[in-house]
């Protein structure tokens, strides 16, 4: 179960400097994938042989005065609900500014871990300087530079020190776990009660950590699978605001407990910013992807053409991971839930699909030949074999070629297609790596 540190702090005080720092490790994760403006704020980091999430909040500030602080005020509360442990930045070169205190106000309060770190702190001599901020009331102030690296290490070890332990959950790992994501209004809670139905009974509900997902058991109707519910889905929460950064910090979690995100969009507003913000966190925590689309019922002359259009929208808007299924459903006339259920399943299915290096080689090895790799600087690339790694989280194959280092990514997703088109991986991501043969 990961562990979720959030940094908060006022703008310019090298917040997003040391989320890059934290999660420099780990670069493919944050990748900038043009569209995605606010994809950089979310990133694992790996210390120590445990890893956990971090979350920068500076991404998500509507610049403008008048409701700038409020902005920001909204975010650190929302991280203080989400996050198992905050990082309250400040900065060395300036001190203590009223904002700083305003916030440390907010901190005192919550019974969550949190560490405040003098940022910009470049020489030992400046390292006096950060005495200042033990009047923030939040204990000793762990001098770093973002910028240089210097002081991140012994924060990172503090970090370990003060997350919560992992509790390990009593739920059966070989059941599917299935999340509800969206943005809010899409109708997650509907569909999760058009799933639930008023019979609780067979519902059995197993709390995992404090503020961690809730996992009811769903089986009946020849189906057997957890469904993940982040904790808010159940209580009406104190940020009321239609908060991109909240749906978002409140999706992290179920995403990374899940095998299969049923990604819900409100068919009366077609596909947001938030959307793709969600289907990034699941496209980064390499999850199987059921979208459905809601309200259905709501929709005026429901013809195939329109059915078409939607769906090219939504496939456009997500290139170039495209191929999984998009149901058009209802959760409040219960219209095609079953589909949802059983389309989520098949998906999960496809996760664990083996394909045998024999029919792999047979049928890949005749594509490669009719279209190779394109020769670079003259040198010619031959793939000669491949074969499906096993035990791995996701579908996960190998090329082996002469000179792997020319093999680009368009051709990489070239063999993703192919394999596509011969073997059913709907729904499913998977990996294509080009080895030294």
């Amino acid at each position: 179960m990961g562990n979720l540190v959030a940094i908060v702090g006022r703008p310019n005080v090298g917040k997003s400097t040391l989320f890059n720092r934290l999660t420099q490790s780990r670069k493919a994760i944050v990748s900038d994938t043009a569209g995605t403006t606010r994809d950089r704020q979310y990133g694992k980091c790996q210390w120590n042989g445990k890893e956990f999430s971090v979350v920068d909040t500076g991404g998500w500030v509507v610049n403008s005065d008048d409701i700038f602080e409020d902005a920001i005020r909204k975010q650190v509360l929302v991280a203080t609900e989400e996050a198992d442990l905050l990082l309250f930045l400040v900065d060395n070169q300036t001190g203590v500014t009223d904002w700083d205190q305003d916030v440390a106000l907010i901190l005192r309060r919550t019974n969550l871990p949190v560490i405040l770190v003098a940022n910009k702190v470049d020489n030992s001599g400046q390292a006096y300087e950060a005495a200042e901020f033990y009047k923030l009331g939040l204990g000793e102030p762990q001098c770093v530079s973002a910028s240089t690296g210097s002081g991140t290490g012994d924060l990172l070890d503090l970090i370990l020190e003060k997350l919560p332990a992992e509790t390990k959950e009593l739920i059966d790992e070989d059941i599917p776990r299935f999340a509800v994501v969206g943005r809010p209004n899409a109708g997650k809670s509907s569909l999760i009660n058009a799933f639930i139905g008023e019979d609780r009974n067979i519902v059995t509900e197993i709390a995992g950590t404090t503020r961690d997902s809730i996992y009811t058991r769903f089986d009946k109707f020849g189906f057997d699978f957890y469904l993940v519910d982040t904790a808010g889905i159940r209580r009406k929460n104190k940020v009321t605001e239609d908060l991109e950064f909240y749906s978002v910090m409140r999706s992290i979690r179920s995403i990374e407990n899940s095998d299969v995100c049923i990604l819900m969009i409100d068919a009366t507003r077609g596909i947001e910013a938030q959307d793709m913000n969600i289907f990034q966190l699941i496209q980064k925590n390499n999850k199987s992807l059921v979208v459905v689309v809601n309200k259905w019922d709501l929709v005026p002359n429901k013809d195939q053409k329109v059915i078409d259009t939607f769906k090219t929208a939504i496939y456009n808007r997500m290139a170039p991971f495209v191929d999984f299924p998009i149901i058009f459903a209802s959760a409040l006339t219960k219209q095609r839930i079953f589909k949802v259920l059983e389309t989520a399943k098949e998906v999960y299915l496809n996760r664990t699909a083996h394909i045998g290096t024999a029919k792999l080689n047979e049928v890949m090895l005749p594509i490669i030949e009719a279209t190779p790799p394109p020769s670079i600087k003259g040198k010619y690339i031959k793939i000669k074999y491949c074969t499906q790694l096993p035990n791995t989280q996701i579908p996960s194959f190998v090329f082996y070629a002469n000179l792997p280092q020319y093999v680009k990514e368009p051709y990489r997703r070239f063999l993703e297609n192919k394999i596509r088109d011969n073997w059913s991986l709907h729904g499913c991501p998977i990996n294509v790596f080009i080895r030294q043969k």
